[in-house]
C-alpha cells in the first residue's frame, strides 16, 4: 500500500518522510507496517525509507495516531 492515513490525513511516502525529517526527501520507498507500538499512545507505527541527501538513507517511523516519530540513519 503506497498511501496511508496519518493523524487523520492521507499521506504519500514522500509526505510521510517530510513529516518525520522536517523537509522533503530526494526519494522515498513504499510505506510499510513497522513491528512496534507507539511509545506515547500505543498506536500503530508505520515506516518509510527515504534519502534526505545523496549520501544518506534513513528509515523513519511515525505513529498513525499521534505526533510521535523516530528515525534510524544508515
Amino acid at each position: 500500500m503506497s498511501n496511508r492515513v496519518v493523524e487523520g490525513r492521507m499521506v504519500t511516502p514522500e509526505r510521510l518522510a517530510e513529516l518525520i525529517e522536517g523537509e522533503r526527501p530526494m526519494e522515498a520507498t513504499a510505506i510499510e507496517d513497522a513491528d512496534r507500538e507507539c511509545p506515547d499512545c500505543g498506536g500503530n507505527v508505520i515506516s518509510v525509507g527515504y534519502m534526505p541527501s545523496v549520501t544518506a538513507f534513513v528509515t523513519g517511523y511515525k505513529c498513525q495516531d499521534c505526533s510521535w516519530s523516530d528515525r534510524d540513519a544508515q
